[in-house]
Formats: structure tokens, sequence, C-alpha cells
């Protein structure tokens, strides 16, 4: 009897020491450095956009926009991605490569739509970088590699304009780490299969950049930002397993080959 009164006191002392404790928290200061982060986030956004848009040819022409929102639009109404959030850019450079900038800016380079086959390949590589959008990857990366109070000294005009360089450049031309690009690239699957686009295609086209590395390397920054193509490809024809379903075009062969030819004028 003795043993269980003593063992009563013990766990009434738990509860109250844990009680005591959470009160301590400052829960406030908590959801507050939340708020701050998406706060900074849409400053960073605009801060790391007119940079780019500073030193790079943004295509404004509907013969560009219009397939290229039509092809965000089918994914995100398929997904329940909330589209009007986006901020899409095409940017007109020779480079193959697309990447995210914080707040949802899109930046797809002219040279990785003519690098695309066909627009499954191009369907593919902008499921992957909305994969990262809608799992908030850019700000992980920034925090983690940066840091938060770095990211916050941004933002308040405290920080250098080579540190905003060098910090866009982290976002344009490194990579995630192993285990966020295969997130990305499963839930890129996911993405296409729901919006009835063959993931096939995607996979093929990570298997050609590594194939053509050694060719245009230069070019290629997808490689440098994304490696282990290869390897990549094969995990992902694994989960999707060949499955079979109605897969459909978003855009009608006229209009892709239309799309390609007045990227290719430029």
């Amino acid at each position: 009897m003795k043993k269980l009164f003593i063992q009563a006191l013990i766990m009434v002392a738990m509860f109250f020491t844990v009680f005591f404790v959470l009160n301590q928290v400052n829960w406030m200061t908590i959801f507050r450095v939340e708020q701050l982060s998406k706060t900074t986030e849409e400053k960073l956004g605009d801060i790391f956009w007119d940079l780019f848009n500073k030193t790079e040819k943004e295509i404004k022409n509907p013969k560009a926009t219009s397939p290229t929102d039509s092809i965000v639009s089918k994914i995100c109404i398929s997904n329940g991605i909330e589209k009007s959030k986006i901020k899409i850019h095409i940017i007109e450079s020779s480079e193959v490569n697309a990447f995210l900038l914080p707040n949802n800016h899109l930046v797809i380079n002219s040279g990785l739509i003519l690098y695309s086959e066909n627009e499954a390949e191009l369907c593919g590589v902008i499921c992957h970088e909305l994969a990262h959008m809608e799992m908030n990857h850019v700000m992980k990366k920034l925090i983690k590699e940066v840091g938060l109070s770095v990211l916050i000294s941004m933002t308040a005009g405290n920080s250098g304009s080579e540190m905003i360089r060098e910090t866009a450049k982290l976002l344009s031309s490194t990579a995630y780490d192993r285990n966020l690009e295969k997130e990305a690239d499963i839930k890129a699957v996911d993405y296409l299969l729901k919006a009835n686009i063959n993931p096939e295609p995607f996979a093929n086209f990570l298997y050609k950049l590594s194939e053509n590395e050694s060719k245009i390397v230069s070019r290629l920054i997808w490689i440098s930002t994304h490696p282990d193509s290869k390897e990549r490809a094969k995990y992902i024809i694994e989960y999707y397993n060949n499955r079979t379903q109605n897969f459909q075009s978003v855009l009608n062969p006229e209009t892709w080959d239309k799309f390609k030819e007045y990227l290719n004028e430029l």
C-alpha cells in the first residue's frame, strides 16, 4: 500500500513538473518565428527576383507564356495546388535549368524548354519544382545553409549586395540534399499521374541529362543542381512501375511545335 502511495505521489509530481515547464515556454515567440519566416520568405522572393530581373531577360510574349501557363494550370488543378500563388517567369537563356525562389517564384529557362523533346519531359521538370515548392524545400534549404538571422538581415537591408547575389546563386545553381531531391521526384510522379501525364518521359529526360553531361556540361545546369540523374531515373521508373492509364497531352502537337519554334527564333 505504501509503495502504491509513493508511486502515485511521483506521478502527480511529474504531472505538475511537466505542466510547469510547458507554462514557461513562450508559445507566442515560437508562433512569431513561424510568422516571421513567412514574412521573410515573401520579402526574399521580391529581393531575389528583382536581382534576376535586372540581369536576365524575361520572356513575356504569350507565344511562350500561354503554353507554359496551360501546363502549370493543368498540373495545379489536377493536384489541388493553388495556381494563383505561383509567379511564373520564363528567362531567355540557353542554360538547361529551372529553379524556385522564395515565395513561389518559378523560373524556367528557355534552354530547358528547347532541350525537352516533348511536353511530358517539361511537365516532369515543372512537377519536380512544384513539389519542392509545396514541401517548402526552398526555405528549408536557405535556413539550413544561410541561417534565418542572415535571411532576416537581408530583408531589413542590413546585408550587402554580394551576400544577396551569392544567396540567389545558391538557389539557381546548387543542389538540394539527396533526401529532398528524392521527395520531390516521388511527389512529381504523383502529380504527373494525377494529371494523366506519362511519367516515363521524365525518367527519360534524366537519363538523357546523364548521357549528355560530358557534351554540353556548361549548359546543363540542372545536372549540377540535381545530381545522380541516372539513379533517380531508375527509382522513378520503379515507383510508377509502368502503370497504365489514359495518359493525355496538355498541349496539342501544333501548339508544342510553335512554342519551341518561337523560343528557337529568339
